[in-house]
């Protein structure tokens, strides 16, 4: 296990300083430890799937990177330097956003208010520049390569791989560096799941850092640089995608080894 992720580690050191960096990283619930000290780094223009079975320390791992909750122990750098994400507010100050499954979108709305809901561009101080608001959601959603109908459709009318992406711009929109993405083709077609898909794409070509929780390996296998592995609360591995294979992640997602060990 330790040289799992100790050659990860020796990798990374080699490397340029990461965007994100934790160190010890501990969360505990009473007397349940969610996450026990965990170290992790992101770059920009890096995708990094974490994956683990139910109750790995997925989530808990997520929601202290997105500001939702606390850790016990541990610290989370930016750019080499020590934050306190206490609310989603501070997190986004640091530029790290969050695009959760139920995307947040008002359905009444298109999606050019959408993608300035509470930050409208104004012209004359106070009334809201539609115009404007148009030709910037036009542009950027023809740069992230988004198929949408229409920058004024609305909400309602978008299909589930429209609304993620959707969110996803908004938070590009808003200066975002890291988006965490929380199984982000659960309950999508095939079709749809390539596009958002293709979206993480090409966020990792413009240089943003993308954390995907997937159960979907083979997603895993197509899109991820590295797949770092929770196993009870803590992190025990870190892998180059082209360097291991599903068997091996699914091994370690399961507890192969430790198994094998035991019955040795």
């Amino acid at each position: 296990m330790s040289n799992e992720v100790g050659g990860a580690e020796r990798l990374e050191a080699a490397r340029p300083a990461p965007f994100l960096e934790t160190r010890d990283l501990s969360k505990r619930y009473d007397h349940v430890v969610a996450l026990e000290a965990v170290d992790a780094t992101v770059r920009e223009g890096e995708v990094v799937a974490v994956v683990g079975d139910n109750g790995a320390g997925k989530s808990t791992f997520i929601s202290m990177l997105s500001g939702l909750n606390q850790p016990d122990a541990g610290e989370i750098l930016i750019d080499g330097q020590q934050v306190t994400l206490d609310s989603p507010s501070a997190a986004h100050r640091v530029g790290i956003a969050t695009v959760f499954q139920d995307l947040a979108l008002i359905n009444e709305l298109d999606v050019a208010a959408n993608l300035f809901l509470g930050q409208e561009r104004r012209r004359l101080g106070m009334l809201a520049d539609r115009r404007r608001m148009l030709d910037e959601s036009s542009a950027l959603i023809s740069r992230l390569r988004v198929g949408l109908p229409s920058v004024r459709a609305l909400a309602s009318e978008l299909s589930g791989g429209q609304r993620q992406a959707v969110a996803v711009a908004r938070a590009v929109l808003r200066g975002s560096r890291l988006l965490l993405m929380d199984e982000p083709t659960a309950a999508l077609g095939i079709r749809e799941s390539r596009r958002v898909l293709n979206l993480i794409r090409e966020l990792r070509e413009e240089g943003h850092a993308v954390i995907v929780i997937s159960h979907n390996i083979a997603d895993v296998f197509e899109l991820a640089d590295r797949a770092m592995v929770f196993r009870l609360g803590r992190k025990v591995a870190d892998l180059s995608i082209r360097e291991t294979t599903r068997d091996h992640v699914v091994g370690l997602i399961v507890g192969a080894d430790d198994q094998a060990g035991a019955h040795a």
